[in-house]
């Protein structure tokens, strides 16, 4: 269907979640593209995406042509780059719509309109061959669910699979047919059950956080989903869960960022009183998707105005749910997509052996150019490995051998992208020329691949920070604001399965903090490297 950014808009404002979807497919690629390009870290890139989207979603009505949807939205990819650059706080965004998910009555549309009941058959005839039966038998031979299968229970269960991928399906393909009865989302209670931080080894020696796995179990279905958050929005999870444990600063040489006694009363504590004091209360936290892999969190408050939902960072909403004991929903979608059988009472098995790629910060300069000890002292990260459910970890392999490494799509159509690099600090390649050289291979890569250096600048951009302290001598005031800005110089791979001689030139400024260099793939295909070289003049 050929439906204009800005009938999108127009209906997404109207809470209709299927355009906002299909805005967030379209746009993916350039907003990816656009936040590789700005970001100061390659990690960061996930967040970005995320983040842009969230923003755009809340931000709809405060557009004023939404024929250029586009150009606006890549401003936001602008902004979010360097707040993700300055480490900005995170606050609350604003308002989600209430008609997101208006009370209806759950069902398939309609059967009595002739092309809505073609659209049906078209997807149902795409099901697996049990849940098609069970749809066949359940809704048009009108059979009780215990004569479908074995058991009831396993019927359900057919059933439920069905709905999904139907509802996946009309979403994509026929937007047009989903009546408003048909939007609400089916939703599983759950509870937090663990909020874990793990630990990354930074260049100075020092031990912080760098990400915290975060486990929603779903008790009567003994499953459980696993979230790996950024610090800056797991933490605040995590300090609720743990209570006056973590508010001391641990010994050296453990340093958790931005670590501070917890205040009291809590930030989330004070919200609940200010609401109260206005007649409102905090009713609970619904998660779910906004569109592919940008997950949003919907908080329910009540007050004498009416309901209204909050939309925030999944983190943020989860830490409000924990201080508060508020009740938790998943949508079914991600449940059934993300959660994995659990037994028992140690809900961290199923998790704990897995962690998403980390950098721990540039070295003193880079190592094992030539994959002498296979991969040791190279980064290995992307935004697949990065993600934050944890399902795309395994889109890319990355292997070494014979002194080449080689990254490749392990799925048809990976997510995100994988890279294979070293970060180092500037130093006494500042005011240099560096050249990076390598042999490079691809296979099926058409163009997605890229052999590229990155050199990051910090600056002070002018303004100040909050709550900050003058140095001695001068003016008293807070410090100010300090930006990084990121430039990449990159060659892309055209493929071949010869190996072939690549050359990226780059200037560095007197003024770099650090540097790097990355073999990077988006997509399907091969891509091998070897015979790495990095030299400068001046």
């Amino acid at each position: 269907m050929d439906i204009g950014d800005g009938d999108l808009v127009r209906l997404a404002r109207t809470g209709d979640t299927a355009a906002f979807r299909l805005l967030v497919e379209r746009h993916a690629a350039m907003v990816r593209a656009r936040a590789v390009r700005l970001s100061v870290r390659p990690d960061d890139v996930d967040d970005i995406v995320q983040e842009a989207f969230l923003q755009a979603f809340v931000a709809l009505g405060r557009l004023r042509d939404p024929d250029r949807f586009a150009a606006w939205l890549a401003g936001i990819v602008v902004n979010v780059s360097r707040a993700a650059a300055r480490r900005a706080p995170l606050m609350l965004l604003a308002d989600w719509p209430e008609e997101l998910h208006p009370a209806s009555a759950d069902g398939l549309p309609s059967a009595d309109d002739i092309d809505r009941a073609e659209a049906l058959r078209a997807a149902v005839a795409g099901l697996p061959d049990g849940q098609r039966r069970a749809v066949e038998l359940y809704y048009y031979a009108d059979l009780p669910a215990g004569q479908i299968a074995g058991s009831p229970g396993a019927a359900k269960a057919s059933l439920h699979k069905a709905r999904r991928r139907l509802r996946e399906h009309l979403t994509i393909h026929r937007p047009d047919l989903i009546p408003a009865v048909s939007r609400r989302t089916p939703m599983t209670t759950v509870r937090i059950a663990h909020a874990q931080p793990h630990l990354d080894t930074r260049l100075d020696g020092t031990i912080a956080i760098g990400h915290v796995l975060v486990v929603l179990a779903d008790e009567p279905g003994h499953r459980a989903m696993g979230l790996w958050l950024r610090t800056r929005e797991g933490h605040s999870l995590w300090r609720v869960l743990e209570g006056p444990r973590v508010s001391r600063r641990p010994e050296p040489p453990v340093s958790l960022a931005g670590e501070l006694p917890v205040p009291d009363p809590t930030p989330e504590d004070l919200a609940s009183r200010l609401l109260a004091a206005a007649g409102g209360a905090v009713t609970g936290v619904d998660i779910d998707e906004l569109g592919p892999n940008v997950l949003a969190a919907r908080i329910g408050v009540s007050s004498p105005a009416g309901t209204q939902q909050v939309t925030a960072r999944p983190g943020s909403a989860l830490a409000l749910a924990a201080a508060l004991d508020l009740p938790v929903r998943v949508a079914d979608s991600l449940m059934d997509r993300l959660a994995v059988p659990v037994t028992g009472d140690d809900l961290l098995v199923p998790f704990v052996s897995r962690t998403p790629a980390r950098p721990g910060g540039p070295r003193s300069a880079p190592r094992n150019l030539a994959f002498a000890d296979g991969l040791d002292e190279w980064i290995i990260g992307g935004s697949s490995r990065a993600e934050v459910t944890g399902s795309h970890w395994d889109d890319y392999a990355v292997a070494a051998a014979d002194g080449a490494a080689t990254l490749s799509a392990a799925v048809p159509h990976p997510y995100g992208n994988v890279f294979l690099g070293q970060e180092f600090l500037a130093g006494d390649y500042r005011g240099a020329t560096v050249i990076l050289r390598a042999e490079v291979r691809g296979e099926d890569v058409a163009d997605h691949a890229e052999l590229s250096l990155r050199i990051v600048t910090k600056t002070e951009d002018g303004s100040r920070e909050p709550d900050g302290h003058a140095a001695s001598g001068q003016e008293p005031g807070p410090p100010r604001r300090t930006r990084r800005d990121s430039k990449r110089h990159g060659q892309a791979i055209t493929g071949g399965h010869d190996w072939t001689r690549y050359e990226v030139t780059a200037n560095v400024p007197g003024d770099a903090e650090h540097m790097g260099f990355d073999l990077t793939l988006t997509g399907p295909g091969q891509v091998a490297l070897r015979n790495v070289e990095l030299t400068h003049t001046g």
